[in-house]
């Protein structure tokens, strides 16, 4: 699965040594990146914060800049539970003040945020977001509404609606963000990109970005299926693509699935990230263009499995047959479009 459920992302922490253990020369190594999806959080003991995640960014790639997103990261403790979720924002606000020191490199980390509110609002959610916009000094660009749901008992839902995406209240919370200029985050399964072209074709004019190239299952009841859940993945892929106001973030899948054979004692090189990633996200760089799709770190969840250096070498591998305006696009220029970064 692309991405774990909020009630287990995390609980394993990376193992730093076996990540170590293979390095690589960086592929173009002054080709600028504006990460625009990972966390920093305390859990579970596993401390993944501005120092942690700098060393990342200074491993060899030109970071230039980040895009926080959200992950239940220090919420406010008490008050209106509405409100508990700026407690995220204030913390990343100290964050990217502590990056802009200088002092842990020159990556602008959390130079702009996406964080929660609750979309089941509706339009009440509209006080909430000026608190956000006030609170961060206008690096907070927008929401994530996580939504991932299936039939199967076996896949962890995240919502205990089907179309919690597409319910009057969300849709109407949705309005307000187009309204405010600001942008919708939606992470779900694959069968639910249907969800995502009608809340697109409702506000035509919001900036939607999908995570994780809309999260194909891989596993539960759609394990041994890979063939039919591509071909069912890719055709909604390519339905929502229509709509030119939905941007798709190219990351988070899986990398050696459950029949892998290989040395499991040596972590995984760029060009074996490339080989399993290269088919899903070229799908999604034809289908929405360059200008519509960013590459992703997802980090400190994808360090489970793979080195910040490996994974955007990986990147670079996927987009080696792309012009030099394209991988703007696809490194920088998406990620400032849907964000409305300076």
């Amino acid at each position: 699965m692309a991405e774990q459920s909020r009630a287990n992302m995390g609980h394993t922490a990376p193992d730093d040594a076996w990540l170590a253990s293979l390095q690589e020369e960086i592929l173009e190594p002054d080709l600028p990146i504006i990460d625009p999806h990972h966390h920093l959080w305390m859990r579970n003991g596993y401390r993944y914060l501005i120092p942690e995640f700098m060393e990342d960014a200074a491993s060899g790639h030109n970071i230039v800049s980040t895009v926080f997103a959200e992950c239940h990261s220090m919420y406010r403790p008490d008050g209106p539970e509405a409100e508990k979720p700026l407690g995220e924002t204030d913390f990343i606000t100290g964050c990217a003040a502590m990056a802009a020191n200088g002092v842990f490199g020159p990556t602008k980390a959390c130079a702009a945020m996406f964080g929660q509110v609750d979309m089941t609002l509706g339009s009440a959610v509209r006080p909430l977001l000026e608190q956000h916009l006030e609170r961060s000094a206008g690096r907070f660009k927008g929401v994530r509404y996580s939504t991932g749901w299936d039939a199967s008992e076996r896949i962890p839902n995240v919502t205990p609606n089907q179309h919690a995406l597409v319910a009057s209240a969300a849709v109407e919370a949705a309005g307000i963000l187009d309204d405010m200029g600001l942008t919708l985050d939606v992470w779900l399964y694959h069968p639910q990109l249907p969800d995502v072209a009608a809340l697109a074709d409702k506000l035509p004019g919001l900036n939607i970005v999908l995570n994780h190239v809309g999260s194909p299952i891989l596993g539960g009841p759609y394990r041994d299926k890979r063939d039919e859940v591509f071909a069912d993945w890719r055709a909604g892929i390519i339905d929502v693509a229509k709509r030119e106001n939905v941007y798709c973030k190219l990351g988070a899948l899986p990398i050696r699935g459950p029949s892998f054979t290989g040395d499991k004692s040596v972590p995984p090189g760029s060009e074996e990230i490339a080989d399993a990633w290269g088919p899903w996200m070229q799908v999604c760089i034809e289908a929405f263009g360059p200008a519509r799709c960013m590459f992703e770190s997802n980090f400190p969840v994808q360090k489970r499995w793979s080195s910040y250096q490996t994974t955007w070498n990986a990147f670079k591998r996927i987009a080696a047959g792309a012009s030099a305006d394209e991988k703007r696009f696809l490194f920088t220029g998406a990620a400032e479009r849907a964000y409305r970064l300076a």
